[in-house]
């Protein structure tokens, strides 16, 4: 197994001080890089355990944080922080471009070759900053199809990948087929995978509190939708040997 090394790494953002988990992987050369955004309720051992995951495989990887470390149990307190975010292009854009630069600031990161993941918030972070126009060379969300601006879709500038539960309550197929539409008209490269019979947040192991209702954990799709991840990283951002 390739030697990980990584750290807790702070940074303003949103009036916060974020602190994120950064990933290297072993040797001294620049590698690509790959941003890791959590869901609403922060960064956890999940998302770290991804970034270190991604650099095992040779990326540098950041799992950035977009609750000032803190991490939410209870879903309406959530919510309560969630929400406004999401209804708030910019500041979601803001957060984005914080860890962006940390990202670009570490000496191991090919600042031309980086990529963006998400997971439920931090995969619409993930998208705004495609839409904004950010040179990413892939995006890939789970339980993120959220539309943005009219038109803005237009600037994104390379390959979407997109996971959703076929249950998922939160994300309907209206949604879905918003956010395809979008995809679509603005001439993005864009791939939409449905996980039969998954909740939303299919992808996250148990918890032990309460959650929102329609939300599950399904471990087959969870490892799915992860290879499909690596899959599209693999594609548009490989690493060289």
């Amino acid at each position: 197994m390739t030697t990980v090394t990584t750290r807790t790494v702070e940074y303003p953002a949103d009036g916060l001080t974020m602190i994120g988990h950064l990933a290297l992987p072993a040797g001294a050369d620049r590698r690509p890089a790959v941003l890791v955004g959590p869901e609403g309720p922060g960064l956890n051992d999940f998302q770290r355990r991804r970034a270190d995951a991604l650099a095992e495989l040779g990326y540098v990887a950041l799992a950035f944080d977009i609750n000032g470390g803190r991490w939410f149990s209870d879903p309406e307190e959530m919510l309560a922080h969630t929400t406004p975010l999401l209804a708030d292009p910019d500041r979601m854009r803001g957060i984005g471009h914080a860890a962006l630069d940390v990202l670009r600031a570490e000496p191991r990161t090919d600042p031309d070759r980086i990529a963006a993941i998400g997971y439920g918030t931090g995969g619409a972070i993930a998208l705004e900053l495609g839409r904004e126009g950010v040179d990413l060379r892939a995006i890939a969300t789970v339980n993120a199809l959220l539309t943005g601006r009219p038109g803005e879709a237009a600037r994104i500038r390379c390959p979407v990948w997109a996971g959703v539960g076929s249950e998922d309550p939160i994300m309907p197929p209206a949604q879905r087929d918003a956010f395809t539409a979008e995809m679509q008209a603005a001439g993005v490269d864009w791939r939409l995978v449905v996980y039969g019979g998954a909740l939303h947040a299919f992808h996250h192991p148990p918890v032990d509190h309460t959650v929102r209702p329609g939300v599950g954990h399904h471990p087959q799709h969870a490892q799915r939708a992860w290879r499909d991840v690596v899959d599209l990283l693999a594609e548009c951002l490989p690493v060289s040997p």
